[in-house]
């Protein structure tokens, strides 16, 4: 798979909520629960006010806009800055009309969009990856984009068999397709996985790394895929990046072997191999520098952590698409 489908795959994004939300008036709702979610939302028409914690200038959103949170951090909606918020809890809590939460009167501003709950122990280092916002301002090149987010719409208003199931996996194109814009559109010259992927000699050697994580990459091959010198290439990377291009690699093997061991049977040693690594001791070293911990207790402790998700997840009183009245 390409790097961006790969980090999605491990992140495995689920849909928990897909939701209309149409407010009026003077409003505001925050979320400081955010960790652990990535929130996909579009504007249908209207426009509000977006903040998010540690990012200085607050947006304006305005019809056709589409913004992406995987960062975890707090947020603000809102008419007006000024405005005390409410917690965006309780807003969602609201009686919905097929499938719509209507705040404050409704009718000045519709937005629709899903929150996505990701995999426990890979997540914080994924997530890093991604920026803290990402905000696409309306464009001609949005029509996949929004398409998805109309048949999200259609789905959230109109109560048929499967609308549910529907909107959920609309709510993943959406996510995809946001991401995808955002990296075509990428020009942001700081280091970060994004900046990196938009650069296409070092996106060359990324997607050379993720499609063959086994295979023992050389600074001299990867700079090869990347068609450029070796002295060149790895100064390159690291400023893209923010790290060497083995550093990546290793990390990048971490994080499959991380997740291999937690859903899959494989013993430590067949999951050693196939990612390049000939002994399970050269294996278990990599791993506890990079994750911070032996792979055996990496294993407990998110098996630990998902059982403790699901009875989290299974307690919350989840808002979806069905109208109330179902």
């Amino acid at each position: 798979m390409d790097p961006l489908s790969d980090v999605l795959a491990l992140l495995k994004p689920q849909s928990i909520v897909s939701a209309g939300f149409d407010a009026g008036g003077d409003w505001a709702i925050s979320a400081d629960d955010a960790i652990g979610w990535i929130k996909c939302y579009a504007v249908t028409y209207g426009g509000c006010w977006l903040t998010v914690e540690g990012v200085i200038d607050p947006i304006r959103l305005g019809s056709g806009d589409c913004f992406v949170l995987p960062s975890g951090r707090p947020f603000r909606l809102g008419s007006d800055l000024r405005v005390e918020p409410i917690a965006a809890s309780k807003a969602y809590s609201a009686p919905r009309r097929n499938g719509v939460v209507i705040h404050n009167g409704g009718g000045d501003v519709f937005l629709v969009g899903s929150r996505f709950a990701v995999d426990g122990r890979q997540a914080a280092l994924l997530l890093r990856t991604l920026p803290s916002i990402i905000h696409l301002e309306a464009s001609n090149d949005q029509a996949a984009l929004r398409w998805s987010i109309e048949r999200m719409l259609e789905e959230l208003q109109q109560n048929r068999p499967g609308a549910e199931l529907i909107a959920q996996h609309l709510a993943h194109m959406m996510l995809v397709q946001a991401l995808r814009l955002h990296l075509s559109r990428q020009t942001d010259a700081r280091a970060g996985w994004f900046s990196a992927l938009s650069d296409p000699p070092i996106s060359a050697a990324m997607w050379a790394m993720h499609a063959d994580p086994a295979h023992r990459w050389t600074l001299a091959e990867l700079a090869g895929r990347a068609n450029l010198s070796r002295s060149v290439f790895a100064q390159r990377f690291r400023l893209k990046v923010g790290e060497t291009p083995i550093n990546y690699l290793t990390r990048w093997r971490m994080m499959l072997a991380g997740d291999r061991l937690i859903h899959t049977s494989d013993h430590m040693t067949k999951t050693a191999l196939s990612l390049g690594y000939e002994s399970e001791s050269a294996f278990s070293t990599a791993f506890k520098r990079v994750m911070g911990c032996s792979p055996r207790r990496f294993t407990i402790d998110a098996k630990v952590g998902h059982r403790t998700a699901t009875i989290d997840t299974m307690s919350e009183p989840a808002i979806n698409t069905a109208p109330p009245n179902s």
